[in-house]
């Protein structure tokens, strides 16, 4: 445990009696990857944690929120963009000897070390488990068009790609042509004859 981190609390400034509490409040520089591959929280912007310590017979109940900033890679038009960070969280830190230390294992239930707890695991545990693991720019957003590329939201409405069978190519680019030299000429009629 790193005792200098923000994160670290020291419980002995809520004492031990059961009921006894006390209410923090700080902004902590973010830990770096906080988040997953899509989506988190920049390393070093701003969290605001609010935190209230209890003294309950087994240990220390933290309850508190984080907030913050996130920042991410749209899963379906790939654009960058930022959302808020809101979550809570309730976590009991056990201690030393206590019948919740001595008959649960050290993953279900966090233990003071000495008289200080540390929450960044606890707040990291908390915004993972909440992100998306596809996050979108937007709940609608439509993502990128399979033929161009480009964003289908950036695209005006209508927008779409004639798809021309490989087979018929040759065929629709000679009428196309052909088409585009006699158009205007009356049916029936030579181009010779338009002129006179």
């Amino acid at each position: 445990m790193n005792t200098r981190s923000l994160f670290v609390l020291d419980t002995r400034e809520v004492g031990r009696a059961p009921g006894a509490r006390r209410d923090y409040r700080r902004e902590i520089p973010a830990p770096a990857h906080l988040g997953l591959d899509m989506i988190g929280v920049p390393e070093g912007s701003p969290l605001d944690l609010t935190v209230r310590l209890e003294s309950v017979t087994e240990g220390v109940l933290a309850t508190g929120s984080v907030t913050g900033e996130l920042s991410g890679e749209c899963g379906r038009c790939l654009i960058r963009f930022t959302d808020e960070l809101e979550v809570e969280f309730v976590e009991l830190f056990a201690y030393r000897d206590s019948a919740t230390e001595q008959t649960t294992d050290p993953d279900e239930v966090s233990r003071l070390q000495g008289d200080r707890l540390d929450l960044e695991p606890v707040v990291r545990d908390v915004t993972v488990l909440s992100l998306p693991l596809t996050p979108l720019c937007q709940p609608d957003c439509g993502g990128l068009c399979s033929e161009c590329g480009e964003r289908i939201d950036d695209l005006p409405d209508g927008h779409s790609h004639t798809k021309i069978d490989p087979r018929w190519a040759a065929l629709t680019e000679r009428f196309d042509t052909e088409a585009a030299r006699t158009q205007g000429q009356p049916a029936g009629s030579s181009p010779t004859e338009s002129q006179e």
